[in-house]
């Protein structure tokens, strides 16, 4: 009887793919009345059926939770698939209650040219589908310790995933109660973020800490690593942040100094962060700045023309004795202020190409009309868009736009 094999990239043994009979082929007379014997009596889950097709239909089933190997129910149509049909298949299946199984299935009218038969090596039997196709039907006592072993295999990778994704979820909703909960009030600036992890949590970062009355600090960083260790040491970083962010106004550099001897001491060596720090004064509109080692935040003015706000230091954590520049403009009444991480950019679509400091400039430009939250939807958007939504590293967004004042 043909029979198929699947390479299941998965696994592997010594270095080796792991190699399963995947598919066997049965051939049956008429697949709907076959499909419903083995769904049906037999209990067997159903794989796949396409229905009616131009090249035909393909209809799967297999043994119920722990079945391993899966039954192809051809229809038989020429003459060679015609003589298949009600051959002795040569599938045996094992199960760890024969005289259970033999009682379960003869209530729902399977036929039985041998019952279960005790012989040297355990229990053996033979039942027939609806076509007279033979299966045998085995109980051996070696057999059930490793079909045992292999659903407790299974229970325990389920439960492992099941606590995994648990897991996975509350990692998230924490992370997400570490990014700004309630914005600050100010008069001459309104704002949004959004921060979308390449998995379930992620290195990157974004804040608005109220520094004082009238002023206000807009931070974004992306932390070194990806998933558990990347939010670790966001959460460290936003620690030492908030913590010390009262010395900021008076004193910029001496603050972000304080933050990176902190964030050396507490971290590995090869750990650092990309981060872009603003103090925005509302009665003045200026900011000034310090950027960290990330990319250039942009400042599109009302008049069309686009600033790159520079690195003026190093990342942060890498280097104990840290020296901080510090830079300083004027975000005028119709400006807006997009911080961003490198996963914005660097968002690639199928052919490799990048989404591109161009593309975010022209997104900005095509929603500038558009209040701040629907300014970041767009962006993430045209992202997402862009690269087919996929997310090769976390993309976060802050966007302020500058008010009319009086």
């Amino acid at each position: 009887m043909p029979s198929q094999s699947l390479i299941d990239a998965d696994d592997a043994v010594d270095g080796r793919p792991y190699l399963k009979i995947h598919i066997i082929e049965v051939y049956v007379r008429n697949q709907d009345r076959s499909l419903a014997f083995y769904r049906d009596r037999l209990g067997f889950e159903v794989v796949v059926d396409t229905g009616p097709q131009e090249w035909g239909r393909w209809v799967a089933v297999a043994p119920p939770v722990y079945g391993t190997a899966v039954l192809a129910l051809i229809e038989a149509t020429g003459s060679y698939e015609t003589a298949q049909v009600g051959r002795r298949t040569g599938v045996t299946l094992v199960t760890d209650d024969i005289r259970a199984k033999f009682e379960e299935w003869s209530r729902e009218g399977v036929r039985f040219p041998q019952t279960p038969t005790p012989e040297p090596w355990g229990f053996n039997a033979s039942f027939e589908d609806l076509d007279g196709n033979r299966f045998g039907l085995i109980q051996n006592p070696h057999m059930v310790d490793m079909l045992n072993a292999r659903r407790r295999a299974v229970e325990e990778r389920r439960e492992a995933e099941r606590r995994a994704a648990l897991e996975a979820d509350i990692a998230r909703r924490v992370q997400a109660r570490l990014l700004p909960q309630e914005l600050p009030a100010i008069a001459t600036l309104e704002w949004a973020g959004a921060c979308i992890q390449a998995q379930h949590v992620g290195g990157d970062y974004y804040d608005l800490l109220e520094l004082r009355p009238g002023r206000i600090g807009l931070l974004l960083a992306d932390i070194s690593g990806k998933g558990v260790s990347g939010a670790l040491l966001m959460a460290n970083l936003q620690a030492n942040l908030r913590s010390q962010s009262a010395m900021a106004a008076d004193n910029l550099a001496g603050f972000l100094t304080a933050v990176n001897h902190l964030f050396f001491k507490n971290t590995e060596s090869s750990s650092y962060a990309t981060m872009f720090f603003g103090d925005y004064d509302d009665s003045s509109r200026r900011i000034r700045y310090a950027n960290c080692g990330h990319v250039s935040p942009l400042l599109l003015r009302a008049n069309g023309s686009v600033d790159r706000l520079a690195p003026t230091c190093t990342v942060l954590g890498l280097f104990e004795h840290w020296p901080c520049e510090t830079a300083e403009t004027e975000i005028a009444p119709g400006d807006i202020l997009v911080l961003y991480s490198d996963g914005v950019v660097e968002a690639e679509r199928a052919d490799g190409a990048a989404f591109g400091e161009e593309r975010l400039i022209q997104a900005v430009l095509q929603n500038r009309n558009c209040c701040a939250q629907d300014l970041v939807r767009a962006i993430v958007d045209a992202t997402l868009e862009f690269s087919g939504g996929a997310r090769q590293d976390d993309i976060t967004l802050l966007a302020a736009r500058a008010l009319p004042g009086a």
